[in-house]
């Protein structure tokens, strides 16, 4: 509102009257225009990753599940700074010499899914394995995902990362 104060200014001729603003109904319908567009207002929500699983089998029988060889999988280990390893070998057999290292620049890793699903005993059998550390980055697993998509391999999983891998790991990252 308007407040007329009754102290008047005299500079030469003219007779000034001083006015005052009260600003508080301002800041109170300001305050509420804040709340009311904070409450009407949709957020943005947070975008997931759709993964293609499988579905749930009503029957499952333990006898049917198909084995799969060293040489119809292979495994990929997701380290600390955006490193990727990934071998073909059991526990036995694997050792640094076998554990290999390659990286996310080009389609390095599609490649190498591509070379290891033609020396595939049985194609139909191959599949992926995904195994990230504890030091890996959710960004390395999404690329991951994406190379499965670019490479065309819908036959993959998730595991965490076993013992016997874990030593070898640790032998060529420390």
């Amino acid at each position: 509102m308007a407040e007329v104060i009754a102290q008047e200014k005299q500079s030469g001729k003219q007779k000034k009257k001083l006015i005052r603003v009260d600003m508080t109904p301002m800041v109170d319908l300001g305050f509420l225009l804040i709340t009311f567009f904070m409450f009407t207002t949709n957020f943005t929500k947070p975008n997931v990753m759709d993964l293609g699983l499988p579905a749930k089998d009503p029957n499952p029988n333990p006898i049917n599940i198909p084995v799969i060889g060293d040489k119809n999988q292979i495994s990929f280990i997701l380290g600390k700074d955006n490193r990727v390893f990934y071998h073909q070998s059991n526990a036995a057999d694997l050792n640094t010499s076998n554990f290999k290292e390659t990286d996310f620049s080009g389609i390095k890793i599609s490649k190498i899914i591509s070379e290891a699903y033609k020396n595939a005993p049985k194609p139909e059998n191959f599949t992926v394995i995904i195994k990230p550390t504890d030091e890996a980055n959710y960004k390395n697993f999404v690329d991951m995902l994406d190379n499965l998509a670019i490479a065309k391999k819908e036959r993959y999983g998730v595991t965490d990362i076993k013992p016997w891998e874990t030593k070898v790991y640790k032998e060529l990252t420390q």
